[in-house]
């Protein structure tokens, strides 16, 4: 099952730092998701001075219970990155 995940990172001054302090780590795993077919597509929210201040990706995993459980791991969540997520069902159409 396909899940659309946009997620806003906090407002804080401190919010780029705390990103940027765990970002590899982050896009680390992203790559290892690509790699084994759950992450489809993904990257960051820009503001309109092309600043990131949040994430949006597709997932595709069995259910919700698999995408929260990656959630609770992803660096972006243990690291206090991520303030607002929001989580939905998604089908990709079939472009190809």
């Amino acid at each position: 099952m396909q899940f659309l995940v946009i997620a806003y990172d906090g407002t804080d001054e401190s919010a780029l730092d705390r990103r940027m302090a765990v970002r590899e780590a982050h896009i680390e795993a992203a790559r290892a998701m690509k790699a084994d077919g759950s992450m489809i597509v993904g990257g960051a929210i820009l503001d309109d001075q092309g600043r990131m201040i949040g994430s949006s990706c597709i997932v595709e995993m069995p259910d919700r219970a698999a995408v929260d459980a990656w959630l609770a791991r992803d660096p972006y969540v243990t690291g206090n990155v991520w303030q607002k997520i929001e989580v939905r069902p998604f089908r990709c159409a079939p472009l190809a």
